[in-house]
Order: C-alpha cells, then sequence, then structure tokens
C-alpha cells in the first residue's frame, strides 16, 4: 500500500499545531494534524485562561483550543489520532510511520511540546486542575489570598514563587535538598521575599482535599519525620521533558532535547519546522505558542512554495 500523501503534517494538537493548522489550512495546503493523546495539549489542563487575547472574562483552556481546532477543520485541516513510531527522510521527501498507517509529506512542523514531570504523589493527577497547576502565570490569580506551595528548587520554581506572591497569602517551596539550584540572582530574589516560607529537605508524599485540594503531606528526608502543610494551591515545577526522543538522530537537538530554531522556527533540517514550546527559548505561553505555529506554517508555506517554483523551471 503506498504511504498517504500530505503537502505538511503538523505533529502535536496543542495551541501552536492547532494554530499552524488554521494557517496551513488557509493557504490551501494539504494539511494533517496528528496528536497522539488529546487535542489541546498541556493548556487543557487550566480550568481559566485569562491572559489569552480576546476574552476578557476568560475561556477554558479546553473550550479555547476546541474553538482552535473547529477553525482549523473548517478550513480544511485533517486530523488523525495516532502515534508516530518512526520518521525517515529521503531527500525532500519525510516519511512517517504511525500506528494507522504510513504518511509522506513534504513539510512538517513539529509542535509536540513537552511532557511535564510529575512528582508521583497520590492524588496529584486526580487533583490536577483542582488545586494542582503546572503554570502559576495561568492560574496564580485563582489563590488570592490563599495559602500555596511550589514543588521545585530550580530557577522555574523561583519564577513560580516569585509570581505565585503577588497574590497568595503565603508560599511554601518545598525543595528535597537545603539548598536551592537556581542561579543566585534568583535566589537572592525569593529569600527578599517576606510571603514565601520554605520546607527544607522534604518531599510530598500525597496530595488531599475534598472537592479541591486542602493539604500536603511532607515527608522529611533528613529526620524521617513526617507532616501536614494546609494548603490550597500546589504548583509542580519540577522541570518538562520535551517530545523529542524519536528526533535525536535527525535534528539538532541542545543539551534539554529542545529543538534550536531560527526566527523563521526553521531547524537544522530543511523542510522540517518546530513551533512552542518544544523549541528552544519558548516562554510557554499560549499566545507565543500561537505566534510560533503561525510563523512555521507561513514558513512551510514558502518552503514549499519555492520547491513547486523550482519544479516548474526544469
Amino acid at each position: 500500500m503506498n504511504p498517504e500523501s500530505w503537502d505538511i503534517v503538523i505533529i502535536g494538537g496543542g495551541p501552536a499545531g492547532l494554530t499552524a493548522g488554521i494557517y496551513a489550512a488557509r493557504a490551501r495546503l494539504h494539511t494533517l494534524l496528528i496528536e497522539k493523546d488529546m487535542i489541546g495539549g498541556n493548556i487543557m489542563y487550566a480550568e481559566l485562561v485569562e491572559n489569552y487575547p480576546g476574552f476578557p472574562d476568560g475561556i477554558s483552556g479546553m473550550d479555547l483550543t476546541r474553538m482552535m481546532h473547529d477553525q482549523a477543520t473548517k478550513f480544511g485541516m485533517e486530523t488523525q489520532m495516532t502515534e508516530i513510531t518512526n520518521l525517515t527522510i529521503d531527500g525532500k521527501n519525510k516519511f512517517l510511520k504511525t500506528s494507522e498507517g504510513d504518511i509522506t509529506t513534504r513539510a512538517i512542523i513539529i509542535a509536540g511540546g513537552s511532557k511535564r514531570q510529575s512528582i508521583g504523589a497520590p492524588g496529584e493527577q486526580e487533583f490536577t486542575g483542582r488545586g494542582v497547576s503546572y503554570c502559576a502565570t495561568c492560574d496564580g490569580a485563582f489563590f488570592t489570598d490563599q495559602p500555596v506551595a511550589v514543588v521545585g528548587g530550580g530557577n522555574a520554581a523561583i519564577q513560580e514563587a516569585m509570581h505565585l506572591a503577588r497574590f497568595a497569602s503565603s508560599v511554601t517551596l518545598i525543595h528535597r535538598r537545603n539548598e536551592l539550584r537556581a542561579t543566585k540572582i534568583e535566589q537572592e530574589k525569593v529569600f527578599a521575599e517576606s510571603k514565601i516560607k520554605y520546607a527544607w529537605d522534604s518531599v510530598v508524599t500525597a496530595v488531599e482535599g475534598g472537592e479541591t485540594v486542602e493539604s500536603l503531606k511532607l515527608h522529611n528526608v533528613k529526620t524521617n519525620t513526617d507532616s501536614t502543610l494546609p494548603v490550597k494551591g500546589l504548583f509542580v515545577a519540577i522541570g518538562f521533558t520535551p517530545n523529542t526522543g524519536y528526533l535525536k538522530d535527525i535534528l539538532s537537538l541542545d543539551q534539554s532535547g529542545l529543538i534550536p530554531v531560527n526566527q523563521n522556527m526553521e531547524t537544522s533540517v530543511p523542510g522540517l519546522f518546530a513551533a512552542g514550546d518544544i523549541r528552544t527559548g519558548s516562554i510557554r505561553q499560549v499566545i507565543s505558542a500561537c505566534g510560533d505555529g503561525a510563523t512555521a506554517a507561513v514558513s512551510a508555506d514558502k518552503y514549499l512554495s519555492a520547491d513547486k517554483y523550482l519544479k516548474t523551471q526544469k
């Protein structure tokens, strides 16, 4: 059976991939979006997105990405819920193996985002969206005048804690060591903030509550003692793992596994573009991911148009 052929394939159904789909489909490119888990990506966990332009009262992550998907589909983008098992390149042709069959395309936009690193404590998944969050910028305002906690000790955790201190009554930074891993300048900032407290040498062993989070069970790894921390929110900031494992022999990746791109979202391989959280330098916000997706789609359209032009000159 010959592989199904497309002008462009978009890998990942988050805001970056969905916006790329809108632009590619409107350019009348034969466009396929592939998503292995769920349309919407990590923003699906946000109960209310208040910083996306055009929605002054906010909108849920689920509704926002559903509308994006509907819009892209309206313009002709097709969607396959499947997993890519292999990617190979032969000249200008790109071949994808999926659990649903083989696909060939001339251009690919990689927008698969990152997998959140979880703490793995009981209750974490159950309370995700009901007090457990992975984005202070997205959800911090919901915890105005309430106690919250942040897990982590790097720059990301410090930045989350500092942002939350604008809203919360108190922020407890939970770290399994007795010193932070963040840069000195970031540490100076957080130690100067009176709202931020510390649970050193500690790990979260359980997230507890009713309808929403009410408390955390902590274990001190040095004293081997347990305690309960009353909070209304838990923000996990121990890092992300980019979904780029299948690309390590194809693309240049940085030390974190992210994809370096130029201002046009072009990667080290012609015809491959990257957008959103999966690229280096991303600020990990919906609006910036959408901008990346639009840029990648416009760049891919130019790449394909130039290729078609060159073929007509032969």
